[in-house]
């Protein structure tokens, strides 16, 4: 396994960036197979009342404009929490090749807590996944936003 964990605290700053807008501190990150950034997502849900603007939407169109294609053969997803059914059916739906991810979430993951639709043998498109990258980094981040809420 290659180590993700440069990647994953950029994925934290972006995700850290999210609380200015009161939005829940998720980040992403898209890379090509160049090993380039070319995607950078954070949750916009609050800011732009949009229910779909999760920090890997957001990655996947941006990487998806700077390929020129919608499918993202051979692209990296890093993101700090484990993503929801949406984003685990358009990281699928965009070929990426492998997800990483930092936090697990017990509640609506769809990458092994609640669901596993990436893993799934009905699933056509197979994605190698990475857990727990800076695990406890992301979840704090994650803990401390909500403890705020409380």
């Amino acid at each position: 396994m290659a180590d993700y964990t440069d990647l994953m605290r950029a994925a934290l700053e972006l995700a850290s960036s999210a609380l200015a807008t009161d939005d829940v501190p998720v980040g992403a990150l898209v890379i090509n197979p160049a090993g380039v950034v070319t995607g950078r997502g954070k949750n916009r849900r609050e800011i732009d009342n949009d229910p779909t603007a999760h920090a890997e939407i957001i990655a996947l169109r941006e990487a998806a404009i700077a390929a020129g294609d919608w499918r993202l053969d051979g692209h990296i997803l890093v993101v700090t929490l484990e993503p929801c059914a949406m984003c685990a059916g358009a990281i699928s739906q965009s070929r990426i090749k492998t997800l990483v991810f930092g936090a697990w979430d017990e509640k609506a993951g769809a990458v092994g807590s609640v669901w596993d639709v990436l893993r799934d043998p009905r699933n056509p498109y197979q994605v190698e996944v990475f857990s727990g990258i800076l695990e406890e980094d992301c979840s704090h981040l994650l803990r401390e936003f909500f403890k705020e809420k409380r």
